[in-house]
């Protein structure tokens, strides 16, 4: 059956830094200079690919000095940003993997933090196979770590579906010849684009009928 591949922050659980954020500056122009020119998404992509958090904060409260307590706080108040589950689609998850889809999840995530995220959310459980861009020092959208997971779970990536919210991570895995979709916050959507390729989805049968 084709494998289902899944982004996990903001497709399967809720990601957002504003969470933690707004709490230090709650002025919404102030919160989002702070998260444009001080936390950085290339800063936190690196944080991603391995980099330490020691060295990482050190290195912005070197440069932004005025605002060290926020920048700590990424660290050592993490969890907060983190929110619930996104039930629609951790519903959707369940009926593939009850189906018997391959599942995997391909995520930029901290080595540092993944431990943290992880108890939190048991339906990971239902994943063949988990591969976070902090464990290998690389992530999305490098076609490599879509290959590293293929190749570490015996599957190939044409034709594999691929769910994820960023746009160039979609564009890389199209460019690989995967099936790749882009979660834009309608899980409504996301089970039609799915039904596509497992059409138990959409045909009001929860899986497939059973041999025999």
């Amino acid at each position: 059956m084709t494998p289902a591949i899944f982004d996990l922050g903001n497709v399967l659980l809720e990601y957002e830094p504003r969470r933690l954020f707004r709490k230090f500056f709650p002025e919404p122009e102030e919160l989002e200079r702070f998260l444009d020119q001080v936390v950085t998404s290339d800063w936190n992509d690196r944080l991603d690919c391995g980099w330490s958090f020691a060295e990482g904060v050190a290195d912005l409260v070197a440069r932004h000095p005025a605002h060290e307590e926020p920048i700590r706080a990424f660290r050592e108040r993490w969890l907060e940003m983190i929110g619930d589950p996104i039930h629609s689609n951790v519903i959707l998850l369940e009926e593939l993997r009850l189906a018997g889809v391959p599942l995997f999840a391909l995520s930029n995530f901290s080595a540092e933090t993944w431990p943290l995220a992880r108890p939190l959310f048991p339906f990971l459980e239902a994943f063949d196979g988990i591969l976070i861009s902090g464990e290998v020092g690389f992530g999305k959208p490098d076609p490599a770590f879509f290959r590293l997971l293929a190749t570490r779970h015996g599957f190939g990536l044409e034709g594999a579906v691929f769910v994820d919210d960023n746009p160039s991570n979609v564009q890389a895995a199209s460019r690989l010849g995967m099936k790749a979709l882009h979660y834009q916050g309608d899980p409504h959507a996301l089970r039609n684009q799915l039904g596509e390729v497992y059409p138990f989805l959409t045909s009001g049968v929860s899986r497939p009928p059973q041999d025999g």
